[in-house]
């Protein structure tokens, strides 16, 4: 692949990232509000169930904006790969819930974590990629300083 092709294809992955964390966060705080929620919560559990998925999404959005400080901070992207493994089993732990506690579960989840979850892994193998061919570079400088 040329240059401009791979520079293109780091773009997007990162530009997508970016949109997919951004949605994510939003998702997760805007999920306190029954107007303005991306999704559809079962409004008959009342109790201890009561906003149970409405305050995993809340914590959703505080973990996610706690681990891309940490990634911004230490300049390590790969953990991404990890997080975005976890958002996808989210569907299953979803389906779970749903199961366990014969509760309905809106189906825009399973798309929400799949996006999620695939861009964070795509991003995450984009940094593991380039740490690796930055210490490959720097293996082969210092085998021709020598």
């Amino acid at each position: 692949m040329t240059f401009k092709k791979m520079q293109g294809i780091k773009f997007l992955i990162e530009a997508n990232f970016y949109i997919s964390a951004i949605v994510l966060i939003v998702g997760g705080f805007l999920s306190i509000s029954d107007h303005y929620s991306f999704f559809e919560f079962n409004e008959d559990l009342y109790g201890a169930m009561h906003n149970n998925l409405r305050m995993m999404m809340v914590y959703l959005a505080f973990t996610e904006l706690v681990i891309l400080s940490y990634c911004f901070w230490r300049k390590n992207y790969q953990i991404l790969l990890l997080v975005g493994f976890f958002l996808i089993l989210m569907i299953g732990s979803m389906s779970f819930y749903g199961e366990v506690n014969t509760v309905e579960i809106d189906t825009g989840f399973p798309m929400f974590f799949i996006y999620t979850g695939l861009s964070h892994i795509l991003f995450g193998g984009l940094a593991m990629a380039e740490k690796s061919a930055e210490k490959e570079q720097r293996e082969q400088l210092r085998k021709l300083s020598k």
